[in-house]
């Protein structure tokens, strides 16, 4: 089950440039708990970021990056405090709502005049840092900033891979490594380099609104089941 989930998140995160956190951490956090769901998603996306930025680092736009990042980190902690306090149910709760909020906001595209300029690339920042390290979850607030910007899937990529690597390192720092066994660590950097070559020779024959649609009906169906799931542990 776990080399599963791994690999279709990384599979979609190839496929599209984002989309392994909404994707996966739904059913990470239902595999092995909130706490270690969400930092083997920090742990994988990060990796997955640094390996894409790789090819794309020159098309990083730092007047937008810089604000973005610094206010993430900013929030961080915040976000590690709320996993170690509040319990499970809650947890579950809380994560599989910001999920399905979050898909909701992307699916509609909301045009939101505070998520625009210096001022929207702070708020955007410090909502994904939240959300990033209490709930694994950061790329949709980046995704909303990317909308009202303007920016098209070229521009978005290089820069959502950016933030992931940074943001995911933050999150890291704050929240720890899983602590997985040596053949589980085995069995999700397995899944990770399949899942990758998986989406990467997707990505030249899947249309991009059918790849973005399926990664948002799988985020929305695992936010649901993540609520489902706390409601009935209250």
């Amino acid at each position: 089950m776990l080399a599963a989930i791994v690999l279709l998140g990384s599979s979609v995160q190839w496929l599209t440039g984002m989309g392994f956190a909404l994707v996966a951490v739904p059913a990470l956090v239902l595999l092995l708990g909130p706490a270690e769901g969400v930092v083997l998603a920090n742990c994988a996306c990060g990796a997955i970021s640094v390996v894409g930025l790789a090819g794309g680092w020159r098309r990083v736009r730092p007047g937008a990056m810089v604000p973005l990042c610094v206010a993430a980190a900013c929030t961080v902690p915040a976000g590690t405090w709320i996993t170690h306090r509040l319990p499970e149910p809650v947890l579950l709760l809380t994560m599989g709502g910001l999920v399905t909020l979050a898909v909701l906001l992307v699916l509609r595209g909301a045009r939101v005049p505070a998520l625009r300029g210096t001022k929207g690339a702070v708020a955007a920042g410090a909502v994904g840092g939240f959300m990033n390290s209490a709930a694994g979850v950061g790329g949709p607030p980046v995704s909303l900033y990317a909308v009202n910007a303007g920016w098209t899937v070229r521009e978005f990529v290089p820069n959502a891979q950016f933030y992931g690597a940074v943001v995911n390192a933050f999150s890291l720092a704050a929240n720890g490594v899983p602590e997985l066994s040596a053949p589980r660590w085995g069995t999700v950097i397995a899944a990770m380099t399949i899942g990758g070559l998986i989406g990467a020779w997707l990505a030249g024959r899947t249309p991009e609104q059918r790849a973005r649609l399926l990664v948002l009906t799988l985020a929305l169906t695992g936010g649901v089941v993540t609520v489902a799931k706390g409601l009935a542990g209250l």
